[in-house]
């Protein structure tokens, strides 16, 4: 009573029933406020209107009722509601909390269940309770009780609580509903859930369960009805039994498997659907019954990780690894899902195509071989002895016996297509299907209505991709069908017919003219095409199919950015070009692929420009004016970023002429963008202008080139080259917000390398305004960019940037061991486009730490290496870096230091380059009034500044500015 009077309730007699709190029986019913709950039916109202409440929390709800006003402690609650379920105090307050929904408890004050802290709960509401009454107020038996026993429901329902609503909703309105889906998707478990759901509609009595998976003759079907509802045969028809027992009444009846008795199950649900207007009707199969009234629900699978490497947080947000770790945990494993085991348990769930039961059956290995050795069980091989629970259906306890089901139910021509399909690896067209399925001895048509009738028994699954429709087999079905048609004499001939057809598919196709765009349509292929080139090449007979299917889809693989593959294919395929016959095209479109992806992912070998040259030779000898043209623009680049800028802009020349014959607008459009990025990098400021702007005049005309499928964006090349050439000549402010632009831009065009190469030459343009902020967002993500597409030369172009970018914070000694790093990678990599200016910022790193020797030593070398190759661009930065080291100095050379600035002014004038000459005049200024040449120092910095059209936005003018203003006012000049 302590315990009452703290809940503040004021007449505890009213919580008891009326006529003392005797031991209750079954048959009543009792009314609380305006809810009435119904024992027999296990139904609540509320108004009279049905309460919809799970199974769960009416069990605990009546378990409260029967001992209103005193505490029942949780455990208490477990062991009535549960009986002898492990459940824990989380799982009760759920469906207290559930219950609580129900009910509209605190709800304008009305109070049903109080928790009473670290105790239980106590059901504080007056009730009445009073016998049920027969009904219509006859002597009649109440109905009988169906008699098929619902399964329990799923203890945790994983991906499908909308879905199981959604079908409970539909039940009610529509009557008759088939789940239908692919074996071990989950069917059973879903009309099981809504079973569960639908009981506060139909009461336990009124569901009955038909499982047909045991039931193997179609004249047994009636029987198995029969038994499951309870009806006893008085009659020779069964059928019309059964209409006459459930005639009237509101009830819901499951049959569960129905996909091997179709015929007279479809004929048995029309009846009742028409003939028992009362009677509700749920049926799961692996194809639709396809009668008058069915609504049909799709099942999908569940939910798998869309990420490669997805974190542990964002795989455990998908229904398909939130079941595999639950299973995973009933196998033994006790750990958390860490962020390096996440991606490979979302590749497990994909590649068991998000199919519950194969997810629980891999998952029940975890205990023994751990995440990672089921992983490796699946990829080796798709393990169809996988086991389930041993209370399982029979077709239910292996992968194996499963599919087994599924195939019997088949005709020999569906196990014929089954079989030969498994040679498709993802997505197929109809057509590639019908190609390599058909023997001769079928017409497409035929093998067409095989395929639709494999897709009805979801055996095959249809997938929109754009405007078009694939298919595929769940992998599981795939690995089955594989091993059927390995037990046949047709497996060589069928494989030999897949490599075929894409052989013919790609060579009609001609990616090498193809663009970008084209990429989403050839995309699905992928897949097939590796296979195709596997066995090609594993086989001496179709080995010219391989190595011509190699040159025709190279442009697919570098397009896709698959670059190690498109490596591999051309490297084996140039081996055995001689089987290529007189194709020197094909020939070159191999040595262009090999060369494009071994710079990307080796960098800037000597076999690269081989093979280069070697492809361009082959393509002037037919000539082909498109295909030199891309071969030079490659070679354009390899020279580039070998640092061979004179090789580089010769090559571009070639290209001008080139285009002038073809006649062709793009070419000479991608010409004169080609000639701008060269020129820029050979210094010469005002050519770059000049060649930009005609390829701008020419665009706006004929309007702008696609980007083909081998190399970069020659627009972009040449905006990067405008940015940059915009802030040498004096408009630092303009030439930042064009550099942030471009790199937006890049990010918008799917070719990966051009956002990569975008940050890499356009973040300079930051730095050296001396803007930190902004260049630190692009510096990690081109380092993040690069990591995740394994671009070896940009990561290495990252460190670069990011060790400069460390310098100019003030963090010396982190900046220079970065630098060391970035410099050794890029001389291995031979990517000298970058190296002097990464050897810019180690000299001068290691000057601010007061390593002086190894400055000087570094700044020399670089001077030196520059001179040597005529990289006449970067000659201005290297000597007036030269001359600010020897500033540094204890004891600075005043006239060395003077020396190195005035030739670095020197050449930047040369290259028509303001912002190169205010960089040098900076520290050259300050020398001269620091030796008292004041008035010569102002003279020098003054027309400098004032050339420039912008004075904001660069270090270097604020640093000028200051020096002038702080100049006595009779020496200005």
């Amino acid at each position: 009573m302590a315990i009452l009077a703290k809940l503040q309730v004021e007449d505890p007699s009213a919580l008891l029933p009326e006529g003392g709190n005797d031991v209750h029986s079954a048959n009543t019913t009792t009314s609380f406020g305006s809810f009435r709950l119904d024992r027999v039916r296990r139904l609540l109202t509320n108004d009279g209107k049905p309460v919809r409440i799970g199974s769960r929390a009416l069990d605990l709800l009546i378990v409260l009722i029967d001992r209103a006003g005193e505490v029942v402690r949780r455990r208490e609650l477990v062991d009535l509601a549960w009986r002898g379920v492990a459940v824990d105090d989380a799982g009760v307050r759920v469906h207290i909390a559930s219950l609580r929904r129900a009910l509209g408890d605190g709800r304008d004050g009305a109070r049903y269940i109080i928790n009473v802290s670290g105790v239980g709960y106590i059901f504080v509401a007056s009730i009445k309770r009073e016998a049920v009454e027969a009904r219509s107020g006859s002597t009649a038996s109440p109905a009988p009780r169906l008699t098929g026993r619902v399964p329990s429901p799923p203890r945790l329902l994983v991906g499908r609580d909308d879905v199981v609503n959604s079908l409970v909703e539909l039940l009610l309105e529509r009557r008759f509903v088939s789940i239908v889906g692919s074996g071990g998707i989950g069917k059973t478990t879903t009309a099981a859930a809504v079973a569960d759901r639908s009981r506060a509609e139909f009461g336990d009595d009124n569901i009955a369960f038909v499982d047909l998976g045991a039931v193997s003759d179609p004249e047994r079907v009636p029987e198995a009805i029969i038994s499951a509802i309870g009806c006893r045969i008085g009659g020779a028809d069964p059928v019309e039994e059964i209409l006459n027992f459930v005639a009237g009444r509101r009830i819901l009846i499951i049959f569960d498997s129905c996909e091997h008795l179709l015929d007279s199950t479809s004929g048995l649900a029309a009846r009742l659907f028409q003939q028992a207007p009362a009677v509700h009707l749920l049926t799961t199969s692996r194809e639709a019954l396809r009668v008058d009234g069915e609504t049909i629900h799709l099942l999908s699978p569940l939910a798998c990780p869309i990420e490669e490497c997805p974190t542990a947080a964002q795989a455990l947000a998908t229904p398909a690894v939130q079941l595999f770790l639950d299973r995973a945990r009933f196998s033994g494993f006790d750990g958390e899902l860490s962020d390096i085991e996440a991606p490979i348990v979302s590749g497990i769930c994909r590649r068991t195509d998000g199919i519950a039961l194969a997810i629980e059956m891999a998952a029940s290995r975890v205990g023994t071989y751990g995440i990672s050795g089921v992983a490796n069980l699946i990829v080796n091989n798709v393990d169809l002895g996988l086991v389930g629970r041993r209370d399982a259906a029979p077709r239910h306890r292996t992968l194996e016996s499963m599919l087994d089901w599924s195939f019997g139910l088949l005709n020999r021509e569906e196990q014929r297509v089954l079989s030969a399909l498994s040679v498709l690896v993802g997505l197929f067209t109809m057509d590639a299907a019908c190609s390599i399925t058909n023997n001769g001895d079928h017409d497409s048509a035929n093998v067409s209505r095989t395929i639709a009738s494999l897709i009805d028994r979801s055996l095959v699954w249809v997938h929109q991709e754009g405007d078009t429709v694939f298919y595929r087999l769940p992998d599981t079905t795939r690995a089955y069908a594989a091993a059927k048609l390995a037990e046949t004499e047709h497996t060589e001939s069928i494989a030999a017919r897949h490599a075929l057809y894409f052989s013919k598919l790609f060579k009609a196709t001609a990616l090498e003219h193809g663009t970008y765009a084209d990429l989403g349509r050839h995309a699905p292929h992928i897949a097939n095409l590796r296979k195709a080139l596997e066995w090609t090449f594993s086989n001496e007979k179709s080995r010219p199919v391989g190595v011509q299917l190699a040159a025709d889809t190279a442009p697919l693989f570098l397009g896709l950015w698959l670059l190690n593959e498109c490596r591999h294919w051309s490297q084996l395929a140039l081996t055995f070009k001689d089987d290529l016959g007189e194709t020197p095209e094909s020939e070159a479109r191999l040595q262009e692929a090999l060369a494009v992806s071994t710079m990307y992912t080796l960098g800037n070998t000597p076999e690269v420009r081989n093979a280069l040259e070697r492809g361009l030779v082959l393509s002037e000898a037919v000539g082909q004016a498109p295909q030199q043209l891309r071969l030079l623009s490659d070679l354009t680049l390899f020279f580039n970023r070998t640092g061979d800028f004179g090789a580089a802009l010769a090559a571009v020349k070639r290209s001008g002429a080139i285009a002038e014959r073809s006649g062709s607008p793009e070419d000479r459009i991608n010409a004169e963008w080609m000639m701008a990025a060269s020129s820029h990098m050979a210094g010469d400021q005002l050519a770059t202008i000049a060649h930009y702007e005609r390829g701008s005049r020419l665009e706006a005309t004929t309007g702008r080139p696609k980007i083909n499928l081998f190399g970069y964006d020659d627009r972009l090349r040449a905006q990067i080259s405008l940015a940059r050439c915009v802030w040498l000549r004096g408009s630092p402010d303009s030439a930042c917000k064009l550099a942030i632009k471009t790199m937006d831009d890049a990010a918008e065009i799917s070719l990966p390398s051009n956002y990569t190469m975008a940050i890499t030459h356009s973040v300079p343009v930051l730095l050296w305004s001396g803007n930190t902020v902004e260049s630190a967002l692009y510096i990690e993500r081109l380092l993040v960019h690069a990591e995740r597409l394994s671009l070896k030369t940009h990561t290495s172009a990252g460190l670069a940037l990011r060790g400069e970018w460390l310098l100019m914070t003030g963090d010396f000694s982190a900046g220079v061991e970065t630098l060391r790093q970035a410099l050794d990678r890029l001389r291995r990599e031979r990517l000298h486009m970058l190296t002097p200016t990464a050897s810019i910022a180690l000299a001068d790193g290691l000057s601010q730490c007061g390593n002086h020797d190894e400055a000087r030593a570094t700044i020399d070398g670089a001077v030196s290496s520059a001179r040597e190759l005529n990289q006449q661009f970067y000659l201005p930065s290297l000597l007036r870096t030269q001359g600010e080291i020897i500033l540094r100095r204890p004891q600075p050379d005043f006239e060395s230091a003077e020396s190195s600035l005035r030739k670095s002014i020197e050449l930047a004038t040369m290259q028509a380059s303001p912002g190169w000459e205010l960089k040098a005049a900076v520290p050259l200024a300050r020398l001269l009034i620091q030796t008292r040449r004041t008035h010569e120092a102002l003279a020098l910095i003054g027309p400098i500044y004032r050339a420039h059209s912008e004075k904001t936005g660069s270090a270097d003018l604020v640093a000028a500015a200051s020096i002038l203003e702080a100049a006595p006012c009779d020496v200005h000049v």
